[in-house]
């Protein structure tokens, strides 16, 4: 388990986290997001006793992460996997990852398989391309077998096939019962991938709730119908209070409700429907509407390439 509380860093004037609290459980993927600059990395490295929070503390498993007696064995992460000595291989640098945390050297040969490594194992890791470096830094992370495991931009450089495997991988880390954390702009991904989400803006939590809750619109559900009988189904569900928008035609979207009850207020008036389901916003849509407020760093669309002169 992984527990932020009150985090908070200073890199002098700059406040990259304020008082951020959250906690990771175990038996999830966990995904954490948030514009550039929001204090991502910063929070991870934290976590990682990387760096020296100004105040507040970050657990992992109860315990800082600097007081871990064995740490390889308990967190596994993958920061950035263009850290590694170029001039190993990739199967030395793990060698010598495994040997200076006691680890078997036969769990090197394990997790080369794991990440699909066996075919570049033997070249040098300045050769790799960037999803190569990626599969070594995952596979780096799962040499202690940890039960935490954090993951900053896994799927970068990663093709189709390698972005399977790590979608893959993190279910099945998480069904293990590991805790897993994530941090991702890639929304698609996430929304396939994680069970819960923790966005923060300008160093500050944002939404911490599940995935379908965000997805939701964070407890404000919509509901879609389609009935030959639309304008008497909308007079009976305004008459309970909801707010109903008629879309044209037999469909219906109804607002502040579940699929649950809309049915079982037609059926209670005998009202046939043809269609009923509920509407989940993207969570590109989700994250947009969230951080609106929070971006940094933002460009326009508009008038690139139309100077005066260009006309």
């Amino acid at each position: 388990m992984i527990e932020v509380r009150g985090l908070t860093k200073r890199y002098g004037g700059v406040l990259a986290v304020d008082d951020l609290s959250f906690a990771v459980e175990p038996g999830a993927v966990t995904g954490f997001l948030g514009p550039n600059g929001a204090g991502k990395s910063t929070t991870m490295r934290m976590v990682l006793g990387l760096d020296r929070p100004t105040s507040g503390q970050a657990l992992v498993n109860g315990r800082p992460f600097a007081a871990l007696t064995e740490p390889l064995r308990e967190v596994g992460a993958l920061l950035d996997p263009g850290s590694m000595h170029p001039g190993r291989t990739g199967r030395g640098h793990l060698r010598v990852a495994a040997r200076t945390n006691g680890i078997p050297l036969r769990r090197v040969e394990e997790v080369i398989e794991l990440a699909g490594l066996g075919g570049a194992a033997r070249r040098r890791v300045t050769g790799y391309s960037l999803g190569m470096r990626q599969r070594l830094g995952i596979a780096a992370a799962l040499l202690g077998d940890p039960g935490v495991l954090l993951f900053d931009e896994p799927v970068n450089g990663l093709d189709l096939d390698g972005v399977r495997w790590i979608r893959a991988l993190l279910r099945r880390l998480a069904d293990e019962g590991r805790t897993v954390l994530v941090s991702s702009h890639l929304l698609s991904e996430m929304q396939q991938t994680a069970d819960r989400l923790v966005v923060i803006g300008r160093g500050r939590l944002i939404a911490d709730a599940t995935t379908d809750e965000i997805l939701r619109g964070l407890g404000n559900p919509r509901v879609r119908v389609r009935t030959p009988r639309a304008e008497v189904l909308a007079r009976e569900l305004r008459e309970r209070g909801l707010a109903v928008e008629h879309l044209g035609g037999p469909e219906l979207l109804v607002e502040d409700s579940t699929a649950e009850q809309v049915g079982e207020l037609a059926n209670g008036v005998s009202i046939p429907l043809h269609h009923l389901s509920e509407v989940h916003q993207s969570l590109e849509q989700a994250y947009l509407e969230l951080t609106g407020s929070s971006v940094e760093f933002a460009g326009t669309a508009s008038t690139v390439g139309t100077t005066e002169g260009a006309r």
